[in-house]
Order: structure tokens, then C-alpha cells, then sequence
């Protein structure tokens, strides 16, 4: 007997008394036995707008963080000393490690959010309204944040090193600051990075199914006023 059979046999028993826990964790089980490319569809979804965002972003995150460690005074001085000095590469600087962050990051996340919002939707019996949403938002973005702190902490080193190398790439990165700092210094600034990203989160996914239930409303009212039939 599997998992689906209990809780169907523990249903049979009790009626309507039924723990919305239990319903909760059966949306979830039948979520795993979809087929694997189903259950990848949140993962890869997030992954994907990561990846082609990253072009964009990269360079305005390797400007942004040498502007913090006072390396430049403005951000066209950045741009065009670090291409002078670095070349265009140089604007792409810990590329790699960006996108071993933020790929893992988007996916999880997103898979977080929705998994969250699966069970919370199932025990409400309703739709959820925007603070619910943008609560469980928050936690998605400060659980993920979390997870990905040591990444975020390679990423970091790398974009900031310029031209001095003192990495020679990712591997190179991780091993240095086990072998300098100890395992900890992977996990510095975790505090403010879930705070930071718990608030994007709740920002985001609130705006999200806002948007979504917006532009939900406004095709369905389309729709009405070109059918005649639907008018009467």
C-alpha cells in the first residue's frame, strides 16, 4: 500500500473530517508521481529565465560590487576602465559562478514557492489572497537564500578580484577560502542575504499572482464581450 492508498483508506474512514494535512500531503505525492519531465517544468522554467537574464545582469552586478569596494568612482568609469584594463570579458567577470548560483537559485525557489502555495491553498480550501501569497513568497526567497550563500559568496570573490587573480576559477575559489578562512566563510553575510531576498521574494511572487489574476480577469471579460453567446 502505498502512500496515495492510506490516505485514501484513512478518507473512507473519516469523512468529512478529513486533516487538510492529509490532503495537503497527498497534492504533494501526487506531485512526485508525475513523470519526471512534469516535475521539472517549475525547475526548468526558473533555470531558463536565470540563464537568459544573466547577460544583463552580470555586467551591472560585476559594476555594482567593485563600485561598493571603492575600486572605481562612478559607473562609466567602471565599465570603460574595466574593459580597458580587462577587456569586454572582463564585464563577465565570475560568470560562471553567477550561474551556478542563480540557476539553482530560480529553480529552487520557484519549486519552493509553488509547493508552498500548493499545500497552504489545499488546507485553506480557497484561493489565496495577495499578503498570504507574498508571506509565502518570503519564505521561498529567504529559504533559497540560505541554501545558496556559498555560492553567492564564490560569486562575490570572483567579480570583485579584477585584474589581480587571485582565483584561478571556481574550483580554485572554493578550495583557497577552505584552505585561508575555514568552512564558515562560506556562510558570511547570510544574515542580511535572507532578510534582502525574503523581502525581494514576498515583492515578487505578491506582484506575480497579482498580475497573473489581473490579466486573468481582463481575457476573461475579453472573451465575454466578443461572444455573443456568453452575453446572454
Amino acid at each position: 500500500m502505498n502512500c496515495l492508498d492510506y490516505y485514501d483508506k484513512y478518507k473512507r474512514r473519516h469523512g468529512k473530517k478529513t486533516s487538510p494535512w492529509f490532503q495537503a500531503f497527498r497534492e504533494l505525492v501526487t506531485f512526485a508521481k508525475l513523470p519526471v519531465f512534469a516535475q521539472l517544468m517549475i525547475l526548468t522554467a526558473g533555470a531558463i529565465g536565470g540563464a537568459a537574464s544573466s547577460l544583463i545582469r552580470v555586467p551591472t552586478e560585476v559594476v555594482k560590487q567593485r563600485l561598493q569596494t571603492g575600486q572605481f568612482a562612478s559607473a562609466p568609469d567602471a565599465v570603460r576602465l574595466i574593459i580597458a584594463k580587462e577587456g569586454f570579458r572582463g564585464l563577465y567577470s565570475g560568470y560562471s559562478s553567477f550561474l551556478l548560483r542563480d540557476l539553482p537559485f530560480d529553480a529552487i525557489q520557484f519549486c519552493i514557492y509553488e509547493q508552498l502555495r500548493i499545500g497552504y491553498k489545499i488546507m485553506a480550501r480557497r484561493e489565496l489572497n495577495d499578503p498570504e501569497n507574498a508571506v509565502i513568497g518570503a519564505f521561498a526567497g529567504a529559504i533559497t537564500g540560505a541554501i545558496t550563500t556559498p555560492l553567492d559568496v564564490m560569486k562575490t570573490r570572483l567579480m570583485i578580484q579584477g585584474s589581480a587573480n587571485q582565483y584561478n576559477g571556481l574550483l580554485n575559489c572554493a578550495q583557497t577560502i577552505i584552505r585561508e578562512e575555514g568552512p564558515t566563510a562560506f556562510l558570511k553575510g547570510i544574515g542580511p542575504r535572507v532578510l534582502w531576498i525574503g523581502i525581494g521574494g514576498s515583492i515578487f511572487f505578491g506582484v506575480l499572482e497579482r498580475t497573473k489574476r489581473l490579466v486573468s480577469q481582463q481575457g476573461s471579460a475579453g472573451d465575454t464581450k466578443s461572444d455573443p453567446l456568453k452575453q446572454q
